[in-house]
């Protein structure tokens, strides 16, 4: 089946691409929505420009689609952004979502009013076991985003690795932090992993931290040879 996969170079949209292939999909095309909008309950948003260098690293072409990102409205831009795939003979688009009904039942519906499939294959997967997949599948994924108790500026830049999610259980212990970030505790960026052709090599990066709240930004990388 040809397919899209709505890409934000997060983890779990990294997963839907990687879930894809191990499905034997024909993947033709990533679709990254780039919102104006920090606040956008659709889209992820720290590092989005790097969706670009990852479609390179994946060696898989990519649609960018720009929005201003405000709530509902910004479904439009998506719904408009499915139609081209469709027309450019796409059958289904895989999605990473994981809990967020919110989410979820919207890109289906657009998906099914442009008679599209949708498809979101670790929807209601155990949280721990998952991350714990990610990792042990060699995926290099870095904390680029935290707004959740327990999670403070230390965790920006952090490669999520065994100790990381150790980590996590006992923060979701005293804070019930979701422990896959699912509930927008923390955004992530994928920089490597079994399904990349190359790497991201980080050259420029910064920290900007706002009382209980903060993001990491790359300012500059390039592509690595493995």
């Amino acid at each position: 089946m040809n397919v899209a996969i709505l890409f934000s170079g997060g983890k779990d949209s990294t997963m839907a691409l990687f879930n894809a292939l191990e499905s034997k999909e024909d993947v033709k095309y990533l679709l990254s929505m780039k919102s104006r909008n920090d606040e956008s309950y659709m889209f992820h948003v720290p590092n989005i420009h790097i969706t670009d260098l990852l479609s390179e690293a994946l060696d898989i072409p990519i649609i960018s689609a720009e929005t201003e990102g405000v709530k509902e409205e910004e479904l439009q831009d998506l719904k408009r952004e499915f139609e081209n795939l469709k027309s450019l003979g796409v059958e289904a688009i895989y999605t990473g979502a994981l809990y967020s009904v919110y989410q979820k039942s919207r890109i289906e519906k657009l998906c099914s009013e442009v008679g599209l499939k949708a498809i979101s294959p670790y929807w209601h997967v155990d949280e721990l076991e998952y991350m714990r997949k990610i990792v042990s599948l060699g995926f290099k994924i870095v904390v680029c985003g935290v707004a959740a108790w327990g999670l403070d500026e230390s965790w920006l830049g952090r490669i999520i690795d065994d100790e990381a999610i150790d980590d996590l259980v006992k923060i979701n212990e005293k804070y019930q932090v979701n422990i896959a970030f699912e509930g927008g505790e923390a955004e992530t960026l994928a920089i490597d992993g079994p399904i990349f052709k190359k790497r991201i090599k980080i050259l420029k990066d910064k920290k900007e931290w706002h009382l209980d709240s903060g993001v990491y930004i790359i300012e500059d990388a390039v592509l690595e040879d493995k």
